[in-house]
């Protein structure tokens, strides 16, 4: 391994990196606009003795204009498993290793995890250079909650898994963030309509990018609007969660559990009442107690 500096320009500028200590450093990369980069990014690719690279040849166009001549390697969902011990092999040896994928942050719906994994069984240091993620770019403008969210990636590409796995966040509280490609985008926005009903959402497109854009309304309007569009680029989808359930109606509740206690015992009754109507047991059952005794 070597410990010299290594250069890096920035608007004509050279600048040395410092030596990096031994470890895999997980590099965010831009997800478009290749000004969207960290000084320590740049510095940490400039550096390191080898870069992962999903594809060299899209990262070399990033590498290229900053001047950086690091060793590449290809590191992609083929070869990521065959390659995760050699690796770590190298970083133990004392090697400072970079990973980054063609865009955005590795790891996020890119290759890496069964590197990190098997770095973090041994114990090997792992280091993260945050920087530019499309998923958070899209849900930041969304217009939607960020408090809390979820993100699923890339949904099936058949149709009825597509559909059988939206069903299953139908009930999600959380903001739902997705993946898509161009050639998918209509159907699944269609079927998001089909699944989620008419919740709000945001199609984002280009991200970073000239032409970035991004479109928001129901996932009925969404969907159409895309329906015969032709779209180029892949989309980040942003849909709101499921509403909270509206309290059930006193009177409503207390009708049921009157008539159950007609047929149960007090403790079946209130359990059957809480479960049907999403109450809290304590209320349910000091109901169930002030109706056996007004009885």
């Amino acid at each position: 391994m070597t410990t010299e500096s290594k250069d890096y320009f920035v608007a004509g500028n050279r600048l040395s990196a410092p030596p990096l200590a031994p470890g895999l450093y997980v590099v965010a990369t831009p997800i478009g606009n290749l000004r969207d980069i960290t000084i320590r990014a740049l510095e940490t690719l400039a550096a390191a003795d080898l870069i992962l690279c999903e594809d060299t040849r899209t990262s070399s166009r990033l590498l290229d204009h900053y001047g950086i001549t690091a060793k590449k390697q290809a590191f992609h969902e083929h070869n990521e498993r065959g390659k995760a011990d050699d690796i770590a092999a190298r970083i133990g040896a004392g090697a400072a290793i970079a990973l980054i994928s063609d865009a955005g942050t590795p790891l996020l719906s890119d290759p890496g995890f069964p590197l990190i994994r098997t770095l973090a069984e041994q114990n090997l240091p792992i280091f993260p250079i945050p920087g530019a993620s499309a998923l958070l770019a899209a849900l930041v403008i969304a217009g939607l909650p960020t408090d809390a969210f979820a993100f699923h990636g890339f949904l099936p590409p058949k149709a009825g898994a597509r559909l059988n796995t939206l069903k299953k966040h139908v009930d999600s509280r959380e903001t739902l963030v997705f993946y898509e490609s161009p050639r998918r985008l209509a159907d699944t926005l269609a079927a998001m309509a089909e699944a989620f009903g008419d919740r709000q959402a945001m199609v984002a497109l280009e991200l970073t990018k000239r032409f970035e854009r991004s479109h928001r309304g129901t996932l009925a309007a969404l969907a159409a609007e895309f329906a015969d569009a032709e779209t180029k680029g892949e989309a980040v989808i942003v849909v709101a969660g499921a509403a909270e359930p509206s309290a059930p109606a006193a009177a409503d509740w207390q009708a049921a559990l009157a008539e159950a206690m007609e047929n149960q015992p007090l403790r079946a009754a209130v359990d059957a009442v809480a479960t049907r109507f999403g109450l809290k047991r304590k209320e349910v059952y000091d109901a169930a107690l002030a109706l056996k005794h007004a009885g």
